[in-house]
């Protein structure tokens, strides 16, 4: 991975501000909307931002971006491929072809002096030679995740050299961006955070508008990185406690829970619902290490006895997830999926008894009476540890690791899976996220199933007391703590 000086930034616009994680200072910018009036300078150059695809994110980012600069000079058109079923979703939100903010997706290109790619993963790397051609020379070129630089590094391809590359990545789901920047019309602040990269600067406006872009969309605070950093951190991160884990984790956890004896109304709450509610909850406000402690001395000797046991298998997991990201066979898997779903389309995962339980169990729902259950805490700690270590180790930035390992799971994807079931977020998120989590989801499972608990289970083997140790004296408690600092004061809306 490259290395990247964190803190090193320089910005014209924004105020950058510093925070220290475990010893390391990294540079950010606070958002909010007294900023938006900020916006005009970081776009200077820009007369038209161009946002490409009506996906989750595009959506979101194209009706932020075009209602945090309404009164200036700056327009917002979206693009769509000519005859795209989401024409009339645009037109519904306000982008239309009479008033010129509704397009075809290479005339978009070709008009605007910032482009926003916001299209597939799997559209992204068949149509860049089409879209490097129709880009103006001097133009800014926009990702929301680093997977087109993992793709052309493979094909020994490069971004064209006559224009900025820069990624805003909000580390949420495209509703909540959109849902909190409208609730942050009332409180200050609300919104979704994210990370910011300058991949190529030939304008030497490159950084003043990446962050003039994640302000517009409403975070509360943007951090720095490098696009390769983002997309390996992120395609890692879908694949295992954002997405891919937390799904084998609490099946896993299900079956076990059941063959205790649980009713299936019983086991998805200890499971299921244990893990998006009060344990996601609390290491929202509290870190991990807030949720060991709230545990009696019970509960935290059932905690560490699951932890040292998951710890192995998160770790095991996520070292592999990193180093098949890494190697390039990730992104291929996800190309060659592509051209198989045409004629293999992905099942649904929710009619599945499990996920039918899981639709009753929520009807009567009462969240203040869900249990704490401190095995399943341990589970979910330890494998999410697991991929906080393995981050560490590769050297990315901590503000990266916290948002990409804790932060968005539990205080974006985590809710969205309590309010409508974990198998919900698996079969309505991104291709590459659906495609990562089906694949690696069964891992976890297994892993756990036929090493983690019968380890846990085993009192005749003393488990390993120092991983426990190790988890409370973990610098990353002292990072979230920090960076619990700057969380915003509302919980994410679920729409």
């Amino acid at each position: 991975m490259d290395e990247i000086s964190v803190a090193e930034f320089r910005t014209d616009v924004f105020d950058k501000e510093y925070i220290t994680l475990n010893g390391t200072r990294e540079g950010i910018v606070v958002g909010g909307r007294h900023l938006l009036d900020r916006l005009p300078r970081a776009f200077e150059g820009v007369d038209q931002i161009g946002v490409i695809g009506w996906g989750p994110q595009a959506s979101a980012q194209s009706q932020n971006l075009r209602d945090s600069l309404a009164g200036s000079d700056v327009r917002v058109v979206v693009g769509l491929r000519a005859g795209s079923a989401s024409a009339g979703a645009a037109r519904a939100a306000g982008f239309t072809e009479q008033d010129g903010t509704l397009g075809e997706m290479f005339e978009v290109i070709a008009g605007s002096d910032m482009v926003l790619l916001l299209i597939s993963d799997a559209a992204q790397a068949a149509l860049h030679e089409q879209i490097f051609a129709a880009l103006r020379t001097g133009a800014t070129l926009g990702l929301s995740h680093g997977f087109l630089l993992g793709y052309l590094d493979q094909q020994g391809a490069r971004f064209p050299e006559g224009i900025d590359v820069i990624a805003v990545c909000p580390k949420g789901m495209g509703a909540s961006v959109r849902a909190l920047y409208l609730q942050g019309a009332e409180t200050n602040g609300a919104g979704i955070n994210a990370s910011f990269a300058v991949e190529q600067d030939v304008t030497g406006r490159a950084t003043d508008r990446a962050l003039g872009w994640s302000v517009g969309l409403g975070a509360p605070y943007t951090f720095r990185t490098t696009l390769r950093s983002e997309y390996l951190s992120d395609l890692t991160g879908e694949r295992a406690i954002l997405l891919g884990g937390v799904h084998g984790i609490v099946e896993s956890l299900y079956r076990r829970f059941r063959e205790q004896g649980m009713g299936e109304t019983d086991a998805y709450r200890h499971s299921v619902d244990c893990v998006t509610g009060p344990i996601s909850r609390t290491v929202s406000r509290d870190g991990l290490i807030g949720l060991y402690q709230r545990l009696d001395d019970a509960g935290r000797e059932i905690f560490a006895r699951a932890y040292a046991a998951a710890y192995p298998v998160g770790l095991e997991l996520t070292h592999e997830i990193y180093d098949e990201v890494r190697s390039g066979n990730e992104i291929r898997s996800v190309i060659l999926a592509g051209e198989r779903l045409a004629r293999f389309p992905m099942g649904r995962i929710d009619r599945a008894s499990m996920w039918r339980a899981g639709e009753v169990a929520r009807r009567d729902r009462d969240d203040e009476q869900l249990p704490l259950d401190p095995f399943t805490a341990g589970v979910f700690c330890g494998v999410m540890m697991g991929q906080i270590d393995t981050f560490i180790e590769y050297g990315h930035p901590y503000s990266e690791i916290a948002n990409e390992s804790v932060i968005e799971a539990t205080d974006s994807l985590n809710p969205y899976m309590h309010a409508r079931g974990v198998a919900f977020m698996v079969d309505n998120c991104s291709t590459t996220a659906r495609l990562g989590s089906r694949k690696w989801a069964p891992r976890f499972d297994y892993l756990l199933t036929q090493t983690a608990y019968p380890s846990a289970d085993d009192t005749n083997t003393q488990w390993d007391t120092t991983l426990v140790k190790a988890f409370e004296q973990h610098p990353i408690h002292e990072v979230l703590r920090e960076c619990a600092r700057l969380r915003p004061s509302v919980d994410i809306f679920v729409a």
